[in-house]
């Protein structure tokens, strides 16, 4: 399980380090990468610019890795409809109240910058419904309890098992043509 670290315009924040919590380039940078299609997905938010960047994420997927992207809302459109199977989880503050004391007591932004990301957070609100889960983030321990398990699951879709399945499966079909098992009724269970 590894997180994707996004591209974005926007300046390192204190104690942001380039390449962990952000791959920071400068809007041409952006613009070529967009221009070249080397993002996921990508999109504005506040004012600038973020996106992650395919060769961040396809090559882990293929090696059986799940890769999670700290997205905005514009960005899980664009992977739910170039990735269908991709799994979208929609995280939520318990309340407004609770998410200005966050964005508040960070002390990352000024209060024009948070009273921006208020503003955005309704409108994102509003499309909850267009994930596959919702993860209330009122308590850390219950949210992270919540992604593992919706993690759990989706490894053990079928999709995602399909090959190993029919290979299993293949396995019971072989030993059966090389050695016929008359199969009968197993007699009724008793409760």
């Amino acid at each position: 399980l590894v997180f994707a670290v996004s591209h974005t315009t926007r300046a390192p924040r204190r104690g942001e380090v380039d390449g962990k919590d952000y791959h920071f380039v400068d809007a041409a940078t952006f613009q070529r990468m967009v221009d070249e299609e080397r993002f996921l997905e990508h999109a504005e938010y506040g004012h600038n610019h973020y996106g992650t960047s395919s060769d961040e994420v396809l090559p882990r997927i293929a090696r059986g890795t799940d890769v999670i992207l700290e997205i905005e809302v514009q960005g899980a459109a664009q992977v739910r409809e170039r990735h269908p199977e991709a799994v979208s989880i929609f995280v939520m503050p318990p309340s407004f109240e609770a998410l200005r004391q966050r964005l508040v007591a960070r002390n990352l932004d000024g209060p024009e910058a948070v009273r921006h990301r208020l503003a955005l957070s309704l409108r994102e609100m509003k499309r909850y419904r267009e994930y596959d889960f919702v993860i209330i983030n009122d308590e850390a321990a219950r949210a992270s309890e919540a992604l593992a398990a919706i993690l759990l699951a989706g490894r053990h879709r079928r999709a995602g098992v399909e090959e190993r399945a029919e290979a299993i499966l293949r396995s019971f079909e072989e030993a059966f043509r090389r050695e016929p098992v008359e199969v009968s009724n197993p007699p009724a269970s008793r409760r």
